[in-house]
Protein backbone atom coordinates (compact mmCIF):
# COMPACT_ATOMS: atom_id res chain seq x y z
CA UNK A 1 0.00 0.00 0.00
CA UNK A 2 1.34 3.39 -1.05
CA UNK A 3 -0.03 7.12 -0.29
CA UNK A 4 1.59 9.79 -2.37
CA UNK A 5 1.15 13.44 -1.40
CA UNK A 6 2.30 16.22 -3.89
CA UNK A 7 2.41 19.68 -3.94
CA UNK A 8 3.62 22.88 -6.10
CA UNK A 9 5.32 26.03 -5.28
CA UNK A 10 6.75 28.97 -6.59
CA UNK A 11 9.74 31.29 -4.87
CA UNK A 12 10.20 34.77 -6.19
CA UNK A 13 13.93 33.93 -6.04
CA UNK A 14 16.25 33.52 -8.87
CA UNK A 15 17.01 29.60 -9.43
CA UNK A 16 20.95 29.53 -8.24
CA UNK A 17 19.67 31.34 -5.13
CA UNK A 18 16.86 28.86 -4.24
CA UNK A 19 19.50 25.89 -4.80
CA UNK A 20 21.96 27.77 -2.49
CA UNK A 21 19.35 28.27 0.22
CA UNK A 22 18.30 24.64 -0.29
CA UNK A 23 21.50 23.48 0.59
CA UNK A 24 22.20 25.67 3.73
CA UNK A 25 18.81 25.27 4.84
CA UNK A 26 20.22 22.46 8.07
CA UNK A 27 23.44 24.41 8.22
CA UNK A 28 22.45 26.39 11.39
CA UNK A 29 19.03 27.25 13.72
CA UNK A 30 20.18 30.74 13.68
CA UNK A 31 20.31 31.03 10.17
CA UNK A 32 16.74 28.97 9.72
CA UNK A 33 14.36 28.58 12.90
CA UNK A 34 12.50 26.13 11.56
CA UNK A 35 15.10 23.86 11.19
CA UNK A 36 15.88 23.08 14.88
CA UNK A 37 14.70 19.24 14.42
CA UNK A 38 17.76 18.67 12.59
CA UNK A 39 20.42 17.66 14.94
CA UNK A 40 23.18 17.28 12.17
CA UNK A 41 24.04 17.58 8.40
CA UNK A 42 27.29 15.44 7.12
CA UNK A 43 28.47 15.04 3.04
CA UNK A 44 28.99 12.11 2.11
CA UNK A 45 30.10 12.92 -1.68
CA UNK A 46 29.78 15.12 -4.06
CA UNK A 47 31.48 15.65 -7.33
CA UNK A 48 30.96 17.37 -10.89
CA UNK A 49 29.96 14.56 -13.66
CA UNK A 50 33.06 15.83 -16.05
CA UNK A 51 30.22 14.99 -19.32
CA UNK A 52 27.05 16.38 -18.30
CA UNK A 53 28.59 19.42 -16.02
CA UNK A 54 25.79 18.31 -13.21
CA UNK A 55 26.46 18.33 -9.42
CA UNK A 56 25.95 15.33 -7.51
CA UNK A 57 25.66 15.41 -3.96
CA UNK A 58 24.94 12.70 -0.97
CA UNK A 59 24.26 13.87 2.32
CA UNK A 60 22.85 12.54 5.72
CA UNK A 61 20.97 14.09 7.98
CA UNK A 62 20.24 13.24 11.59
CA UNK A 63 16.82 14.19 12.50
CA UNK A 64 14.29 14.10 15.46
CA UNK A 65 11.64 11.42 15.12
CA UNK A 66 9.10 12.04 12.21
CA UNK A 67 7.08 9.52 12.71
CA UNK A 68 3.51 10.94 14.63
CA UNK A 69 3.71 9.79 18.71
CA UNK A 70 0.04 8.21 18.04
CA UNK A 71 2.06 5.39 15.99
CA UNK A 72 4.03 4.49 18.82
CA UNK A 73 0.54 4.20 20.59
CA UNK A 74 -0.91 1.85 17.94
CA UNK A 75 2.11 -0.78 17.42
CA UNK A 76 3.73 -3.10 19.81
CA UNK A 77 7.09 -1.69 21.33
CA UNK A 78 9.18 -4.63 20.62
CA UNK A 79 8.31 -2.89 16.73
CA UNK A 80 9.16 0.99 17.43
CA UNK A 81 11.91 0.57 20.00
CA UNK A 82 9.61 2.08 22.73
CA UNK A 83 7.53 5.07 23.64
CA UNK A 84 7.80 8.58 21.41
CA UNK A 85 10.48 10.61 23.20
CA UNK A 86 13.71 11.40 22.13
CA UNK A 87 13.57 9.77 18.82
CA UNK A 88 15.90 10.68 16.48
CA UNK A 89 15.89 8.54 12.67
CA UNK A 90 18.73 9.49 9.66
CA UNK A 91 17.76 10.62 6.38
CA UNK A 92 19.51 10.04 2.99
CA UNK A 93 19.21 13.03 0.59
CA UNK A 94 20.67 12.90 -2.97
CA UNK A 95 20.37 16.06 -5.07
CA UNK A 96 21.43 16.80 -8.69
CA UNK A 97 21.86 20.12 -10.13
CA UNK A 98 22.65 21.44 -13.69
CA UNK A 99 22.90 24.95 -13.77
CA UNK A 100 23.75 25.33 -17.32
CA UNK A 101 19.68 23.59 -18.09
CA UNK A 102 18.74 25.67 -14.68
CA UNK A 103 17.09 22.25 -12.65
CA UNK A 104 17.36 20.66 -9.96
CA UNK A 105 16.51 16.97 -8.55
CA UNK A 106 16.29 15.58 -4.97
CA UNK A 107 15.70 12.75 -3.07
CA UNK A 108 15.30 12.21 0.76
CA UNK A 109 14.22 8.85 2.15
CA UNK A 110 14.21 8.01 6.18
CA UNK A 111 16.91 5.01 6.77
CA UNK A 112 14.94 4.24 10.40
CA UNK A 113 11.72 2.97 10.86
CA UNK A 114 11.59 1.14 7.07
CA UNK A 115 10.14 -1.19 8.47
CA UNK A 116 6.98 0.66 10.02
CA UNK A 117 7.05 3.21 7.55
CA UNK A 118 9.09 4.44 4.74
CA UNK A 119 8.93 7.94 3.19
CA UNK A 120 10.20 9.22 -0.01
CA UNK A 121 9.84 13.05 -0.72
CA UNK A 122 11.00 13.81 -4.49
CA UNK A 123 11.67 17.30 -4.98
CA UNK A 124 12.31 19.26 -8.65
CA UNK A 125 13.07 22.79 -8.90
CA UNK A 126 13.22 24.37 -12.22
CA UNK A 127 13.38 27.86 -14.13
CA UNK A 128 9.94 28.70 -15.07
CA UNK A 129 11.02 28.70 -18.47
CA UNK A 130 6.97 28.37 -19.84
CA UNK A 131 6.36 31.62 -18.27
CA UNK A 132 9.93 33.58 -19.07
CA UNK A 133 10.78 34.86 -15.79
CA UNK A 134 14.36 34.09 -14.36
CA UNK A 135 13.53 35.51 -11.15
CA UNK A 136 11.53 33.09 -9.64
CA UNK A 137 11.99 29.14 -9.05
CA UNK A 138 9.32 26.57 -9.41
CA UNK A 139 9.49 23.35 -7.08
CA UNK A 140 7.11 20.28 -7.25
CA UNK A 141 7.51 18.11 -3.88
CA UNK A 142 5.74 14.80 -4.26
CA UNK A 143 5.87 12.21 -1.30
CA UNK A 144 5.27 8.65 -0.75
CA UNK A 145 3.91 6.77 2.33
CA UNK A 146 4.41 3.21 2.46
CA UNK A 147 3.91 0.86 5.34
CA UNK A 148 5.06 -2.69 5.25
CA UNK A 149 3.19 -3.77 8.93
CA UNK A 150 1.28 -6.41 7.09
CA UNK A 151 4.52 -8.04 6.08
CA UNK A 152 6.18 -6.95 9.37
CA UNK A 153 3.42 -8.95 11.41
CA UNK A 154 3.01 -11.79 9.25
CA UNK A 155 6.97 -12.31 10.15
CA UNK A 156 6.66 -11.56 13.06
CA UNK A 157 4.16 -13.68 14.26
CA UNK A 158 3.47 -16.43 11.89
CA UNK A 159 0.67 -17.02 9.22
CA UNK A 160 -1.13 -19.33 12.03
CA UNK A 161 -0.69 -17.30 14.80
CA UNK A 162 -1.93 -14.37 12.78
CA UNK A 163 -5.11 -16.07 12.06
CA UNK A 164 -5.92 -17.00 15.42
CA UNK A 165 -5.09 -13.83 16.99
CA UNK A 166 -8.48 -12.08 15.46
CA UNK A 167 -8.78 -9.16 13.23
CA UNK A 168 -5.74 -7.37 14.07
CA UNK A 169 -3.14 -10.05 13.07
CA UNK A 170 -5.62 -10.96 9.97
CA UNK A 171 -4.62 -9.50 6.39
CA UNK A 172 -7.62 -6.95 6.85
CA UNK A 173 -6.32 -5.72 9.92
CA UNK A 174 -3.01 -5.51 8.74
CA UNK A 175 -4.13 -3.66 5.85
CA UNK A 176 -5.65 -1.06 8.04
CA UNK A 177 -3.16 -0.23 10.34
CA UNK A 178 -0.90 0.45 7.71
CA UNK A 179 -3.55 2.01 5.72
CA UNK A 180 -3.76 4.40 8.91
CA UNK A 181 0.21 4.95 9.68
CA UNK A 182 0.29 6.23 6.18
CA UNK A 183 -2.54 8.56 6.51
CA UNK A 184 -1.17 9.82 10.27
CA UNK A 185 2.58 10.69 8.45
CA UNK A 186 1.00 12.34 5.04
CA UNK A 187 -1.39 14.50 7.76
CA UNK A 188 1.78 15.28 9.57
CA UNK A 189 4.02 15.58 6.37
CA UNK A 190 1.98 18.31 5.01
CA UNK A 191 1.96 20.79 7.80
CA UNK A 192 5.90 20.47 8.11
CA UNK A 193 6.02 20.91 4.65
CA UNK A 194 4.34 24.42 5.11
CA UNK A 195 6.65 24.88 7.96
CA UNK A 196 9.71 23.90 5.31
CA UNK A 197 9.00 26.35 2.73
CA UNK A 198 8.64 28.89 5.64
CA UNK A 199 12.25 27.71 6.53
CA UNK A 200 13.63 28.41 2.98
CA UNK A 201 11.62 31.89 2.30
CA UNK A 202 13.55 32.76 5.51
CA UNK A 203 16.77 31.84 4.22
CA UNK A 204 16.61 33.20 1.15
CA UNK A 205 15.55 36.78 2.38
CA UNK A 206 18.55 36.59 4.08
CA UNK A 207 20.82 35.71 1.26
CA UNK A 208 19.28 38.74 -0.16
CA UNK A 209 19.63 41.04 2.44
CA UNK A 210 23.30 40.31 3.47
CA UNK A 211 24.24 38.27 0.04
CA UNK A 212 26.04 34.91 -0.52
CA UNK A 213 29.18 36.34 1.43
CA UNK A 214 27.60 37.74 4.47
CA UNK A 215 25.89 34.63 5.36
CA UNK A 216 29.02 32.40 5.04
CA UNK A 217 30.39 34.81 7.44
CA UNK A 218 27.51 34.52 9.49
CA UNK A 219 27.83 30.54 9.83
CA UNK A 220 31.57 30.91 10.27
CA UNK A 221 31.89 32.84 13.21
CA UNK A 222 28.87 30.72 14.76
CA UNK A 223 30.79 27.36 13.97
CA UNK A 224 33.90 29.40 15.87
CA UNK A 225 32.09 30.08 19.07
CA UNK A 226 30.49 26.42 19.20
CA UNK A 227 34.12 25.03 18.70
Amino acid sequence: MVLQHSTTHTYSHPFPTVTLAYFLRYSSPRLNPFATHVLSTDTISSHVDPETQRLHTTRIHLKKSRMPGAVYKLLPTSMTGGGSGDKSSYVLETSIVDIREGWMSTESRNLNFTGVLSVVERQHFAIPTNRGITSETDVTTTVNFRSRIGEKLRDKFGQAQAQSDGWFFSGWGAKRIGSTIESLASNKTQDQMGKSRDGMRLVLERIRNTGMIGVLETLRRERQIQA
